[in-house]
């Protein structure tokens, strides 16, 4: 691929039996699309893992149409964080050293830690949908869980300053019995990456979840099965 187009960028880590432990890859396109659209990054690792048992991940921004655009891709054995850290770095070199302003990603501590290592000047962005989306599986157990979940929604979307977040998740926790939810607490000490009144000062391309980044599952799904090869893969 190198030898087609110099421009194209790949770096690989092996494993002691030379099987791929990490490897990053984005063409010239995608290096040129960055310098105009690398603002905002949308970053997904949802992607069905192939017959290799590797996650594949990848980097997503929007160009001036509002359309996702490719800007690399990833395969990782693991999603530790030295694994997440090795791939932010690649990226980061491949992409001139400019970190964006912005970088949106499921909700995941591994990811977290390895942003704040290597980018700390960018601001990071859990995806609302799939936090939200987790409600009825985190506090199903609880009587009156139907309206946990609106209420919860309520305090989320519709807190219009930090304090009266702050106020209003309060009286939540209180009101429902939550005060000693580990998942609720851990939430809330996280509040400032992925709740909209803490975050939508910041410039964000209209992304507020990673679906744009699984928005290229199904473009994957057009070229590549699990069956196909590593090489298929790339191309």
């Amino acid at each position: 691929m190198k030898e087609k187009n110099p421009n194209f960028f790949f770096e690989l880590e092996l494993e002691e039996d030379q099987s791929i432990k990490l490897a990053f890859w984005a063409d010239a396109r995608s290096r040129a699309a960055f310098e105009y659209f690398g603002d905002v990054i949308s970053f997904d690792t949802t992607y069905n893992t192939n017959r290799y048992n590797l996650v594949c991940g990848s980097f997503v921004g929007v160009n001036h149409h509002g359309q996702s655009t490719l800007l690399g891709c990833s395969l990782m054995k693991n999603e530790e964080i030295e694994s997440f850290k090795w791939l932010f770095q690649c990226w980061l070199r491949c992409m001139g050293g400019n970190a964006p302003k912005g970088f949106l990603t499921d909700q995941c501590a591994s990811m977290k830690r390895a942003l704040e290592a290597c980018m700390p000047t960018t601001v990071h962005r859990w995806c609302i949908w799939h936090i939200m989306k987790k409600i009825p599986s985190k506090l199903n157990g609880y009587k009156g869980h139907a309206n946990i979940e609106q209420e919860m929604s309520h305090v989320v979307w519709n807190s219009h300053s930090k304090d009266s977040f702050d106020r209003n998740w309060n009286d939540f926790l209180l009101n429902f019995g939550l005060a000693d939810n580990k998942w609720l607490s851990d939430l809330y000490e996280d509040r400032h990456i992925w709740v909209p009144i803490y975050l939508d000062h910041h410039f964000w391309a209209g992304m507020r979840s990673t679906q744009r980044s699984e928005s290229m599952h199904s473009f994957f799904n057009k070229y590549i099965t699990r069956n196909s090869s590593l090489i298929q893969f790339v191309k």
